[in-house]
Parts: structure tokens; sequence; C-alpha cells
């Protein structure tokens, strides 16, 4: 009898270690697929920054240019603030309704 609980006990073991090598080498193979993809999607990533490199330095330079025609419409209107945001009579933000609210002069 004890023979062949320790001949079932080793076969129990035996089918444990071979499911865990299939499970082990399903997920090496996912974790390739999943490497494989990685490699594709950074090939593609430096593919669009070498293509887009150019871009930078033109536009450092038009954010520049529109900076100084930011500044010079500023010294000829004057700084702008925002306008004050109203609220209509149900309290909600919104522009208020003409004839609503002080006369202005």
């Amino acid at each position: 009898m004890k023979t062949l609980l320790i001949v079932l006990t080793l076969a129990e073991l035996a089918i444990l270690v071979v499911v865990l090598a299939v499970y082990l080498i399903a997920i090496a193979a996912t974790l390739r697929k999943i490497s494989k993809t990685l490699g594709l999607v950074t090939f593609g990533v430096r593919a669009i920054e070498k293509q887009t490199e150019p871009i930078g330095p033109v536009a450092r330079d038009i954010n520049s240019a529109l900076e100084q025609v930011a500044d010079a419409l500023e010294s000829v209107v004057g700084p702008q603030t925002p306008p004050p945001t109203e609220t209509t009579e149900s309290g909600t933000p919104g522009a208020a309704l003409a004839g609503e609210g002080p006369a202005e002069a």
C-alpha cells in the first residue's frame, strides 16, 4: 500500500512539474511577443522623433515672432485684462442680458 501511495505522489509531482513547465513556456512565448511589439513601437517612435526633429527650432522662431507682435500690440493698445465674469439670474456664469446691470456712461 505504501508503495502505491509513493508512486502516486511521484506521479502527481511529475504532472505538477509538467503543468508548471507548460505554463512557464506559454508565459515566455507571450513575453517574446510583447517584446517584439514593444520593439516595433520603439522603432516607430524613433522614426517620428527623427521626422519631427526640424520642427523644434522653427516653432521657437515662430513663437519668438509672435511674442514680438504681442509686445508691439500691447504697447499700442495697452495691457488688456480679461473681462469680469458676470452671472445670470439663475446664478450661473454667463453674459448679462441687455438692459440688466449698471448702465455704462
